[in-house]
């Protein structure tokens, strides 16, 4: 079976992390991606750091599968060649600073005038209007400005999440966005403007604390690895120094932990624990009488006392017990993926569809297909290097 997105052409200006990853799962699925770089360097997360095998963990991440054209678009020559594969191109995707785009002509509106069967899509930070249209954002920034930061860390600290998570939501809101858009193509026969800001993304994340502070009064306190609004939920330590991690979700769950792990059926109808909310106002309490539980048993002991409940659990792992998982070993999701730098382990894409196999080619080095892309648009060898001497590749 071909891929699903076979014959679909995408044209990425793209760097860092947000359009990168919306892009890599397009070519997941099989779409023709061109990642145009600039020649001085190309994208800037190929410099992050060098800890996969010479090269950026970031850029290993993000940028498989994809032709990598080097081309300076503000010379006239590199801007004819960028507008001549968007004009041949399905998709267009770019997360250029507050105002580039428009500067390079490359916004929405002439573009899909030319091909009104273009799917365009504008990844910003805060979006292309309003008061903060002509603001950089970064992902941390991001962070703070949507309040997650305030409710990560202790009571005492606040802490940034450990991943880019706001790239990568208005990351997977492009891809969504440009799959629909697709869609409607395949439906109407016309293209559309999708429009995708770090900010907006991840302020739909912030959906459940938004209500509960908006309608509750208070926004949820940071407890660490607990949940703010939903208790016991979170990590305990047991007798062998071992931390495990417990979710309570309901209070048919709730009983069974009372009865089974803590020994203490009369626990359950505990005023103080009644209810949902009153497990979290008297969460110190019952995290005492979890914590004193746990302090008897040793790790396989606990782990099977919730199992027997039917109270999800697991352990609080490290990154190197994370590549290790018998989940992802024994469900083959570890793939190899090649790289200028030699051969790589890579996820596979978490979705599965059937009969079909992820396309998982290799990391390009920079201007890599250059010289492929410019033969195909009709440059001969001789201008391919007159344009190299004037540094617009």
């Amino acid at each position: 079976m071909s891929a699903p997105l076979d014959g679909v052409t995408v044209v990425s200006l793209e760097q860092a992390v947000a359009a990168p990853y919306a892009t890599r799962q397009l070519a997941d699925l099989g779409a023709r991606v061109i990642k145009v770089e600039r020649p001085d360097g190309g994208d800037f997360a190929r410099r992050y750091d060098e800890s996969a095998l010479g090269q950026s963990s970031y850029f290993v991440w993000l940028n498989r599968s994809k032709e990598s054209l080097t081309l300076d678009v503000k010379h006239e020559a590199g801007a004819r060649v960028l507008h001549e594969l968007i004009a041949e191109a399905d998709v267009f995707v770019h997360n250029l600073g507050p105002g580039a785009a428009e500067r390079l002509g490359v916004h929405a509106e002439p573009l899909r005038a030319r091909n009104p069967r273009l799917v365009h899509c504008t990844i910003s930070g805060y979006g292309t209007s309003g008061p903060w249209s002509d603001r950089k954002a970064y992902d941390l920034l991001v962070q703070c400005e949507t309040g997650l930061v305030s409710l990560t860390g202790t009571p005492e600290d606040t802490a940034k999440v450990g991943i880019s998570v706001a790239d990568i939501a208005a990351g997977m809101y492009a891809y969504s966005g440009v799959l629909t858009g697709l869609l409607r193509r395949a439906n109407t026969g016309e293209g559309t403007a999708v429009e995708v800001s770090l900010f907006e993304a991840l302020a739909e994340w912030m959906g459940q604390p938004a209500f509960y502070t908006r309608y509750g009064g208070t926004p949820p306190s940071r407890v660490g690895a607990q949940h703010a609004t939903i208790a016991p939920y979170g990590p305990y330590t047991s007798r062998d120094g071992d931390t495990v991690v417990l979710a309570v979700q309901n209070e048919r769950e709730w009983v069974a932990l009372c009865r089974i792990l803590l020994d203490d059926a009369g626990l359950a109808d505990d005023p103080r624990f009644a209810t949902g909310s009153a497990r979290v106002a008297n969460r110190d309490a019952l995290n005492a009488l979890i914590g004193a539980r746990f302090a008897e048993l040793d790790t396989p002991s606990a782990l099977a006392l919730l199992d027997r409940a039917g109270v999800a659990n697991g352990r609080v792992n490290t990154v190197p017990d994370f590549l290790d998982h018998p989940v992802l070993a024994e469900r083959g999701r570890w793939r190899r993926v090649g790289s200028p730098n030699g051969e790589l382990t890579a996820l596979a894409p978490p979705v599965d569809l059937t009969g079909v196999e992820p396309v998982l080619n290799p990391v390009p080095a920079l201007g890599e297909h250059t010289d492929a892309i410019l033969r195909d648009l009709g440059r001969t060898d001789t201008e391919i290097a007159d344009l190299r001497a004037a540094g617009a590749v």
